[in-house]
């Protein structure tokens, strides 16, 4: 999925990252408006993931 798709349905995935990974909030959320990198870097900081981790675990939940 590419950044305008995501971007374009960021309301509608809102809620399955928020089932993902339930330690993002709804603010967090909101603030990224369907930025990968934002995504990732949360994922990254709430879950001490490495940033390959991150990235991966982000392209995963896009591309599913």
């Amino acid at each position: 999925m590419n950044n305008d798709t995501i971007q374009g349905k960021w309301k509608q995935l809102k809620g399955k990252a928020k089932e993902q990974w339930g330690k993002l909030t709804d603010d967090e959320l909101d603030k990224m408006d369907g930025s990968k990198d934002q995504l990732s870097g949360k994922v990254q900081e709430k879950y001490g993931h490495s940033k390959d981790e991150a990235d991966k675990a982000v392209d995963k939940f896009f591309n599913s």
